[in-house]
């Protein structure tokens, strides 16, 4: 019997080397960010993302793990990143009204 290796017919990797879902925008990481945020199950995920297909979130899911370490590096990334720039972000005017009128500030 011969095997014949397959890639991962759902996956697309753009311009910038990020692996997206095939047919859609959706990155494989924001997949991964709502099932470990949510804990949700492939059949919830596609509840939520009903444009993405099942076969097209278990390939992102086996894409996941089969690259978990540089997804996971690159989450950390995107959150460290995140902070900073909320970190660096002044308060706005309308935010200023906002907490002062619910006595915050």
């Amino acid at each position: 019997m011969t095997l014949t290796i397959t890639e991962y017919k759902h996956i697309s990797i753009n311009e910038q080397n990020v692996p997206i879902i095939a047919g859609t925008s959706m990155k494989v990481v924001e997949l991964i960010t709502s099932v470990k945020a949510y804990q949700w199950t492939p059949e919830e995920l596609h509840d939520n993302y009903p444009h993405v297909s099942m076969s097209k979130i278990y390939a992102a899911l086996s894409y996941y793990w089969d690259h978990q370490k540089e997804i996971d590096e690159d989450m950390e990334r995107i959150e460290e990143w995140a902070t900073e720039m909320s970190l660096k972000a002044r308060e706005t005017p309308l935010a200023k009204k906002l907490l002062q009128a619910k006595g915050l500030i």
